[in-house]
């Protein structure tokens, strides 16, 4: 595939096009040489150098922001590279050296699970061409046919002489060789993995433990400086003035920027005195058209698009006529239930450090996206990418917010102010809890429509709410219609299909989009819509005397992997036996990011209403198991994020402004409050699933419906914070 010619005039809009559809070829190379300094140890390939001592450095495109990601990644090449999993270490290459490869590291994106399921066949194709190479040059070194040599963990062996070597010796010699045809290279099957499928230690595990790894917001370079910035509390505001003589005679201040029309910043030696300039520099801000929204203004706007005499949108998904056999019914269930906005609320806020000069710009930052981020400093800096770098640090949490780029261009703007310095980004608590790109806020109606024996007849789902790619990527919709807010209730497809069939259906969309931006939060568009579905099927199962999880296996025997999660689930708990007394039980299943899995939540209420979450027991099949034990981790760790969700998440608006600040009024999971998880890893094989979003999605719904068999009352609106739980 021919790369795109970039003009040094390419806009961000430009970039981001060209390299999305450069995407669809991924490997343009294996083997496009880096230049490489005297002394360095050799390049196999993109993916491979092996230094003298046998260290195998495996090159990671995606980022890591605690997933480990980069330890699975590293698990595929390693698995057809035939090393030792003891000599391997892991390093980023940037999105400047892989433009200027021609995109040999493919899509540097990290974010909707698809760190592994996208990348597998070809880092391990990048691993497989390596052996390849390695096992050639040994074989020509001794004047052997290459067929007459094996290799494991790194050690070649050549069958008849029994002569020996290792890695190291013959990677100078390896990297001069031409690579082979990788169709001419096949992949093991996978009953012959080692490495993948194994329960391998975490690469990054002992820096993150000691505390020995730097993050965005550890590095420091020489001379540089650091600032703060305060954006218009309002979404749509802009800077009306300030006042910069006021602050300048502060101890530490350098500079008072505004970096937009909406965002000012204070440049001193060192955070706290940026910070504190900061907040007494005089500001009169412009607060715009949105200055008098409320919370309530935003849920009349959701409630207008909940009316089905109003067109919907756009139609996810239906089959055969919704409307018709809920009129026929002999009977009607309907329910309305609402998600609200809610922060990434990463321990890491937003930071970047830019340095600018006319012919170059560098950017060190934690992002999500390294060629977005590329894109995003070579706009601000107005240069063409090809004068730009960035270099990826590690992330102290991401969950979709880290896929934008705003900060980094703030970071930029900041640094061509102050020319040859460089200038690190570090926004305060407050401003990242502030200035988010937030989960969407949503309302759903559900009518069921039941025959004389209480089965379902027809089942219609009116979504009205925020649409994601409205806010970040309109380019990505489809005439107007944005089809990601079908996610898990789409009819059919590897991604996130709806697990159940019913005979008439139909599922649609009600676009609302008030003005607080919306983005990717991880879990996405999955997390209210199971709310939805696995509540709403819990109500009819009780509305009409059916156990929750006879109903659901009515409706799934054309779904037998969502099936097969839930009933693991439902055996491990021991669904037909009764809960210890005081606790009871709610089920909830899903699909998403090409992974199914289900949950159940025990739990108990108190007279008083206080909720105790005893225990979640979770299943997850996603294909392929790369390493179970991170996959436990992560469906552990998506339960903290998810139950944080549920039990807590919430951003509210007044005047136009989000009213929390800080985690003192937007709290999450405590250690005392988490239940014990237990994970079900059910590889069915086939097909490659993400593992770090899609269990978020089943934490609130089973939550939800345990609470509703302890108490009686069905929640239908989060957080449960806002929530009176004690008994009907």
């Amino acid at each position: 595939m021919n790369h795109p010619v970039l003009n040094p005039e390419l806009s961000r809009r430009g970039f981001l096009a060209t390299t999305s559809a450069a995407a669809g070829g991924l490997m343009v190379s294996f083997h496009v040489p880096m230049a490489q300094a005297a002394g360095t140890p050799p390049e196999i390939n993109a993916w491979v150098v092996i230094k003298p001592d046998d260290t195998v450095v495996i090159r990671i495109a995606r980022s890591e922001m605690g997933q480990g990601t980069m330890t699975g990644l590293a698990q595929l090449v390693a698995e057809e590279l035939e090393c030792s999993w003891a000599r391997v270490t892991t390093e980023y290459p940037t999105p400047g050296q892989n433009l200027a490869r021609k995109r040999v590291w493919g899509d540097m994106s990290t974010g909707g699970s698809r760190g592994i399921r996208t990348s597998h066949d070809y880092v391990r194709k990048g691993g497989a061409i390596a052996r390849v190479m390695l096992v050639q040059a040994a074989a020509n070194a001794w004047g052997v046919p290459a067929a007459e040599c094996t290799v494991q963990a790194g050690v070649i062996t050549h069958g008849p002489s029994g002569r020996k070597t290792i890695y190291g010796r013959v990677a100078a010699a390896a990297g001069q060789l031409a690579p082979p045809d990788p169709a001419s290279v096949p992949l093991k099957d996978p009953k012959d993995w080692k490495i993948i499928g194994q329960r391998m230690a975490r690469l990054d595990t002992f820096k993150k433990t000691t505390g020995a790894q730097d993050y965005g917001s550890d590095l420091s370079l020489p001379g540089m400086l650091t600032a703060a910035i305060k954006d218009c509390p309002v979404f749509g505001g802009k800077v009306k003035s300030f006042n910069a003589a006021a602050v300048m005679k502060r101890q530490g201040v350098k500079k008072v920027v505004q970096v937009s029309p909406s965002a000012v910043a204070v440049v001193a030696t060192t955070w706290w005195a940026a910070k504190t300039a900061l907040d007494a520099l005089p500001i009169e801000w412009d607060l715009g058209p949105n200055a008098a929204v409320s919370q309530a203004d935003i849920a009349a706007m959701l409630k207008t698009g909940l009316d089905t005499s109003v067109a919907a949108t756009s139609v996810g998904n239906s089959n055969g006529d919704a409307a018709g056999a809920i009129a026929g019914a002999a009977r009607k269930i309907e329910a309305v239930y609402g998600y609200p906005y809610q922060n990434h609320a990463t321990m890491e806020p937003m930071n970047a450090t830019a340095r600018w000069t006319p012919e170059r710009c560098e950017v060190w930052a934690p992002t999500q996206n390294g060629e977005a981020a590329l894109a995003a400093t070579a706009e601000a800096a107005g240069l063409p990418p090809a004068q730009c770098e960035v270099y990826k640090q590690y992330l102290g949490g991401g969950f979709g917010r880290r896929g934008r780029s705003d900060y980094i261009t703030q970071a930029v703007q900041l640094a061509k102010s102050m020319p040859g310095t460089p200038i690190k980004l570090l926004w305060s608590r407050e401003e990242d809890m502030q200035h988010c790109f937030y989960h969407p806020i949503t309302q759903c109606k559900l009518t069921a429509g039941l025959d004389a024996q209480g089965n379902i007849s027809g089942l219609h789902m009116r979504i009205s709410g925020q649409s994601i790619l409205a806010t970040v990527a309109p380019q990505a919709m489809r005439d107007g219609k944005d089809m990601v807010v079908y996610q898990g209730l789409s009819p059919s497809g590897p991604e996130a299909a709806i697990g159940y069939t019913f005979p008439n259906l139909l599922i649609d969309h009600a676009m609302r989009n008030p003005h607080v931006p919306a983005g990717f939060w991880r879990g996405v568009n999955l997390n209210q819509n199971a709310v939805y579905l696995e509540c709403f099927l819990d109500e009819v199962a009780h509305a009409t005397g059916q156990d929750p999880l006879a109903l659901r296996r009515k409706l799934m025997d054309k779904h037998p992997k969502h099936l097969a999660v839930l009933n693991a689930v439902a055996e491990r708990v021991g669904w037909d036996k009764p809960a210890p007394a005081g606790v009871f039980r709610g089920l909830a299943q899903t699909m998403g990011f090409g992974s199914y899995v289900a949950a159940c939540a025990e739990v108990s209420v108190s007279a008083e209403g206080k909720l105790k979450i005893h225990r979640i027991v979770a299943a997850t099949d996603c294909g392929y198991a790369v390493n179970p034990q991170q996959i436990e981790a992560q469906v552990e760790g998506s339960f903290v994020y998810g139950l944080s969700a549920a039990l807590y998440g919430e951003i509210t608006v007044k005047d136009g402004a989000v009213e929390q600040k800080n985690f003192d009024t937007y709290p999450v999971m405590r250690l005392a409050d988490m239940p014990p998880v237990e994970t079900i890893v059910l590889p069915s094989g086939g097909f490659w699933g993400g593992v770090g979003e899609p269990t978020i999605a089943v934490a609130a719904p089973a939550v939800l419906n345990a609470i509703f068999a302890a108490t009686g009352k069905r929640i239908r609106e989060l957080p449960l914070k806002n929530q009176d739980l004690r008994r009907a």
